[in-house]
């Protein structure tokens, strides 16, 4: 008796299995988020002391250049919400048009809620601001963790992710050194700008990474996956 010809267009992909690295860079990622959130919130003096330390270092001054304060504000906005969804809506359109719903809904999840859970730990470790005359005292949101640091990581996260499958090995070190560098830089310039201590910024980052890689756990988005492209 023949067998008849399966159809590959109906056939699903497998879960793939999630690596142990995976797992316990996402564990990491939170015991990060909580343990430099726990030292906030209990005053823990090591660490509210190199805090202080470090943005007494860093912070560019009351009285910085006005260009210079421009070039601040244009780096820092990278890890904003509204650029963040700026660059976002488009991937979603393309996503859409080839039909990839499952990894539609990573993207959105990881790099469009991560703004919202920021918030929600803000308001838990209630951390004010730097008290700089003309930094973080201006704003009336809380400090950690940092939502432009968590930003910048998730948008880097989706961005690697999605791209991983379509880039040479020579493409993917630059856009990791790359993508490395714009977390760096963004990091640093809420420190320049005095808007952040340095344990928001390390605790945004951490969240950032640990946040995606959760959804993109649950999601099955990493390269092979359900949720993942296909290589070219």
């Amino acid at each position: 008796m023949s067998v008849p010809p399966v159809d590959t267009a109906q056939v699903t992909r497998a879960r793939a299995p999630v690596p142990v690295s995976l797992v316990a860079a996402t564990l990491a990622g939170v015991a990060v988020v909580v343990l430099l959130g726990a030292g906030v919130h209990s005053g823990f003096g090591p660490q509210l002391r190199l805090d202080a330390a470090v943005s007494e270092a860093l912070y560019a001054g009351d009285g910085r250049a006005r260009a210079l304060d421009w070039l601040l504000e244009a780096l820092t906005a990278l890890g904003s919400s509204a650029v963040r969804l700026l660059l976002l809506l488009p991937v979603v359109v393309w996503l859409a048009r080839r039909r990839a719903w499952r990894t539609m809904a990573w993207a959105v999840l990881a790099a469009g809620l991560v703004a919202p859970v920021t918030a929600v730990l803000k308001d838990l470790f209630g951390r004010i601001r730097p008290p700089f005359a003309d930094g973080g005292a201006r704003l009336e949101s809380l400090s950690y963790p940092s939502g432009h640091s968590s930003g910048i990581v998730a948008l880097v996260t989706v961005a690697s992710v999605l791209a991983w499958p379509w880039l040479t090995a020579t493409a993917r070190r630059t856009w990791l050194a790359v993508g490395v560098l714009l977390v760096v830089l963004v990091g640093l310039t809420r420190m320049w700008l005095g808007v952040h201590y340095l344990s928001d910024v390390l605790g945004g980052w951490a969240l950032g990474l640990s946040w995606c890689l959760l959804v993109a756990v649950v999601l099955d988005a990493l390269p092979g996956g359900r949720a993942a492209l296909p290589p070219r």
